[in-house]
């Protein structure tokens, strides 16, 4: 316990005085009788003891051990104890220690009270690269909650999403149509995105001068890239994929035949990312604001073809193109493709960060191999879809009509828009067994189905858009197919008319008679008029005979339909 010496001025009236510093003449043991106070020494009496002066009152603070210690008033000057002339109370038995601390001394919480001794205290030390305390967020999320990073991935989310809702027509419905869109999309905007966020933001330690404050870190600089360049590009990679599921959400309800590829989506999100870290690199090493637009017009030239018809192309980041669904990528392409962005971004990050800078020959030597194989493939990347050499039929109609087994959901529309053909066909002889949808030229027993792609110009969605010009289109793939030149007999011509007109009136053809008519008659081209009035008696004559006539007429126009340009004198008249 520490004993601490009051000065009289600071201590109530009637105390007692230091017992060690009292006149070593005086006795101090408890036998020696107390002194008379000095009113009774004088002979002054009072009617009531005076109280004595109350002292200003300290506020107490507790020692370690426990104890009170009162704390010396502001104004305070320390004075040498004195003895008082009058102690009304025996003085302790034997001497007591003496503190020599000064008034204002505390008792350190390494030392042991009252003896100074210093004592063993365990202080936790955080050792460096060490997570941080309980209760202080951790560098990575505040890098990704704060700052640059969430912006980034809105934009870059913004950027991807708006493109693609607003041709949503030209996609929904194909599983490569959407996979060509996505992938392209991550080519042409996500990477040269990836590539100037990462240059903006691993320039502005230079450019807001925190190179020191860096320096200083305890962590390592490769710990210190890392948790400024992790948190963006994962951001913008889950931004890629947060667009990816919407549209594949977006597309599933409008195509029934084969599935996506997740391996495509998944190389190309790793290639955003690793053009980010390469973008971070790049703002290190070059911290001008110029840093980030120059590359984003780099990454958009590469990914837009801008090095020529040579293999370099296919060193773009995302750069799979897919044709409809007559084609898929091989299985090994999203991780070669990865592979080779990834391994280069590792290499410039060791060799700028690390302690041995050896060690980015390894990742570079990967990404070297990538290279070389996606050079030497080059085309070869791409396989044919077994689904897109099959077709489903519906054999109810006559023809039957048959779509491609990669979009048997368009099936029950086509053979809708085209029930207007078939069932005047109904019946007749010679006429093509099917309509076919394959990616070849028909036989001679068929006829080419029109076409229901690409998605957005004749089907969006699983309807066809324009249903009247589909009907016609497939009477005229019935009538008489795309010869090098057309029949040269006049009244070939009026047949074909007449039948094309029969199995597919529509309103837009007359308008255009009407048109056709108007025009000759103010060039004045009367062989012209006299083929239109031709074609409208034969149409009339057609329409006119009953069903059985009509039937084997047609018959016997149809042995004949597959010719080009056949003799006038088989082709009936009417």
């Amino acid at each position: 316990m520490t004993v601490r010496i009051q000065p009289d001025e600071d201590r109530p009236a009637g105390t007692d005085t230091a017992p060690d510093t009292a006149d070593p003449s005086t006795p101090s043991t408890p036998d020696t009788p107390a002194k008379p106070s000095t009113a009774a020494a004088t002979g002054t009496s009072t009617d009531a003891p005076t109280p004595p002066r109350e002292a200003p009152r300290t506020h107490r603070r507790p020692e370690p051990n426990g104890d009170h210690r009162p704390e010396p008033h502001p104004n305070h000057r320390p004075a040498t104890p004195q003895t008082a002339p009058h102690d009304n109370h025996p003085a302790a038995a034997g001497p007591q220690p003496r503190d020599n601390h000064p008034a204002d001394h505390r008792t350190r919480p390494h030392e042991s009270p009252g003896t100074g001794t210093p004592a063993r205290v365990d202080v936790p030390v955080r050792a460096a690269g060490a997570p941080p305390a309980a209760g202080a967020p951790h560098p990575l999320r505040t890098e990704s909650l704060r700052g640059f990073t969430p912006w980034a991935a809105a934009a870059l989310l913004l950027a991807l999403g708006w493109p693609l809702a607003a041709t949503a027509a030209q996609w929904q419905g194909s599983w490569g149509g959407t996979t060509d869109r996505l992938s392209t999309a991550a080519g042409l905007i996500a990477v040269p995105f990836g590539l100037a966020a990462g240059a903006w933001q691993g320039g502005r330690e230079r450019r807001r001068r925190m190179t020191e404050l860096r320096a200083a870190s305890p962590r390592t600089p490769l710990a210190q890239f890392l948790t400024a360049a992790l948190p963006l590009a994962c951001a913008l990679a889950a931004a890629y994929l947060v667009v990816v599921a919407g549209a594949l959400l977006a597309c599933a309800p409008y195509v029934s035949a084969g599935g996506p590829v997740p391996a495509v989506f998944a190389g190309d999100a790793l290639s955003i990312a690793a053009c980010t870290v390469l973008g971070q690199v790049a703002g290190r090493v070059m911290p001008w604001r110029l840093t980030a637009p120059a590359l984003a017009i780099c990454g958009y030239v590469l990914a837009a073809g801008g090095v020529g018809s040579s293999g370099l192309t296919h060193l773009a980041p995302a750069s799979l193109h897919l044709v409809g669904d007559g084609d898929l990528p091989v299985w090994w392409y999203p991780l070669v493709s990865a592979l080779w962005t990834a391994g280069l971004a590792a290499a410039a990050v060791l060799a700028r960060s690390a302690r041995r800078r050896v060690t980015a020959l390894l990742p570079l030597a990967a990404a070297s191999a990538a290279a070389v194989l996606l050079v030497h493939t080059g085309d070869g990347m791409l396989r044919d879809n077994p689904l897109a050499h099959r077709q489903v039929c519906d054999d109810s109609t006559t023809p039957h009509v048959c779509v491609n087994a990669t979009r048997p959901d368009l099936l029950p529309e086509a053979v809708r828009v085209l029930s207007g053909v078939t069932s005047r066909l109904k019946g007749v002889q010679n006429v093509p067994v099917r309509f076919e949808d394959l990616p070849r030229r028909p036989r001679e027993d068929e006829a080419e189905l029109p076409m229901l792609t690409p998605l957005g110009w004749w089907s969006v969605r699983g309807k066809v858009n324009d249903p009247e010009q589909y009907a016609r289109q497939g009477a005229v793939n019935l009538v008489r197919r795309e010869c090098e030149e057309a029949p040269s007999a006049r009244r070939v011509q009026v047949t074909d008319g007449a039948v094309l007109r029969w199995l597919a009136p529509d309103s837009a053809g007359k308008d255009d008679r009407e048109r056709a008519v108007a025009s000759a008659r103010e060039r004045g081209d009367t062989k012209e008029l006299a083929t239109l009035r031709a074609e409208d008696r034969a149409c009339a004559r057609l329409a006119a005979l009953t069903d059985d006539e009509r039937r084997s007429w047609l018959g016997r126009y149809f042995a004949t339909a597959h010719a080009c340009d056949p003799d006038a004198n088989e082709v009936p008249s009417l």
